[in-house]
This record gives structure tokens, sequence and C-alpha cells, in this order.
């Protein structure tokens, strides 16, 4: 190769590196492209108390919409929530009809494949629940010949499946809710759910119970497109301010602390 060509073909790599950089950097315009339009659309399912749900009015309440709310003070973003199915959400976000998805999602390894997730926000316990009356099941060694529900697509249901080998049967179910009905018309004898939750539908029907030891733990944050890699930056750095600052705290203290006197 002569020495022209040499020079020639190095411009070349050199021109197609510098391209490729450039394109590296246009796509992750995440963050630029929400300041520019001044609103973040957040993606969860209104299901969920305590962290997302419809009063009868139809308002929208709860801890993570608390949570964006606050975060979209801290960035001077407006927050928009949109209301969607559970199962759904993660690729409504890659087809583009949510910015990012605050809604109690755990940060699993098989998620973070597919998403960006930012810092923990909160940590969550999955437990036992049974009817009030039921003195069989008290905790994990009783659960060897019953069935047990949970809620698809959930750390619930990770829980339980990991030990599946200790229960006599998982029945899954789209919703908490649904388990819960089940349960109460011993449909099913027990069900995996998270703390929160749990702790919620007993205040609402004192004919449930919590026994036995917490079965796992559950980092819980928010979900972004992969690859959104400046707007999780921005999104985590919103995050430690509301946590330094006691935002975080308190809002935990509203919707989260188990022995408050608090109906939902």
């Amino acid at each position: 190769m002569t020495k022209k060509n040499m020079g020639l073909s190095s411009l070349l790599i050199l021109l197609s590196l510098i391209a490729f950089t450039a394109n590296g950097f246009a796509l992750d315009n995440s963050w630029e492209r929400i300041k520019e339009k001044g609103e973040l659309v957040v993606g969860f399912c209104a299901q969920y108390p305590p962290f997302e749900f419809k009063t009868e009015t139809g308002e929208l309440q709860g801890f993570d919409v608390d949570l964006a709310n606050a975060i979209g003070k801290e960035l001077g973003i407006h927050v928009k929530f949109m209301d969607g199915e559970w199962q759904g959400l993660i690729a409504g976000m890659k087809k583009g009809d949510y910015d990012v998805l605050i809604t109690c999602m755990g940060k699993t390894a098989k998620r973070m494949e597919m998403v960006n997730f930012s810092d923990a926000y909160v940590d969550l316990t999955e437990v036992i629940v049974v009817r009030k009356e039921d003195d069989k099941i008290q905790g994990k060694a009783d659960l060897k010949d019953k069935v047990v529900g949970t809620q698809m697509a959930s750390s619930s249901e990770r829980t339980l499946d990991d030990m599946a080998d200790q229960v006599g049967e998982i029945k899954r179910f789209n919703y908490t809710t649904e388990a819960f009905l089940d349960l109460k018309f011993k449909r099913i004898d027990a069900l995996v759910s998270g703390l929160a939750y749990a702790v919620v539908q007993i205040k609402k029907d004192p004919g449930f119970k919590i026994v036995g030891s917490p079965l796992s733990s559950t980092p819980i944050g928010i979900a972004l497109p992969k690859g959104a890699d400046a707007l999780t930056s921005k999104i985590d750095t919103a995050l430690a301010k509301i946590k330094a600052d006691g935002t975080n705290t308190k809002i935990y203290d509203r919707w989260l602390t188990v022995n408050q006197d608090k109906s939902l």
C-alpha cells in the first residue's frame, strides 16, 4: 500500500470514528429532549396502593405520585402521569409512550438488561399473608402442601418461584387484589405480597394477617429507556437531593410507615 493510500485509509478511519462518536452522543439526547418539551411522562399502574392508586374521585395518589412530583420540582419539569397495564409498561416505554416508569419496580438482573434504572429509592420486603383465623400457617415452613397466590411479573412472584419446591402449588394473578379476594374466600391458603401493600389491605380488612419472617428484600428504582444515561444521571441527582433534604423520608412516612393510622 502506498503512503497516499495509507493516508487516505487513516483519514477514512478517523472520520468514521468521529461520526460514530458524534452519533453516540446524538443518540443519548434523553435529558435534552425532556428539557425541551418541559414535561416528564411517567408511566405506572394505578392499582397498587400505597404506591399508586386512584381515589373515588379519580385523583391519583400514592408514594410514587409524590416521588415523581418531587423529582419534577427538583428538575424544573412538569410531570404527566399515564396509567397503564403493569405487564405492558416496559414495552410501552420502549415504544415511547412513557419517558420513565415510577411504579414500584424492582431492580432485577433481568430487567436491568432491558432498561436503565435509577438508584434505589426504597427497599421492599416480601411477606406471607393468611386469613386471620388461620393458626396452621405460621411461616414459610408451613406452606409445603398449600396453595399460595401471587401477582404475575412482580418481585413477589420471583420470591415465590425461588421457593417453589417448598409450597404445594403456586397460583398466579394479574393483580394482588385478586389474590387477596381468593384468600378471603378460601380459594387459596396464603399469598406472598410486598409488605406495604399487605399492610394497606389489612387496614382495609382486618380479616388478614402477616405471618413469619420477611422472605426477601428488593431494591425499588425508577426505570428508564436503555441507554438514556443522561436522563438517568439527572434523575439520580434529583433523588440524592430529595433524600438529603428529607423529602424522601416525609414521603415514606406518609405512605409506607406500617404503624400509622391512615385509611387509604
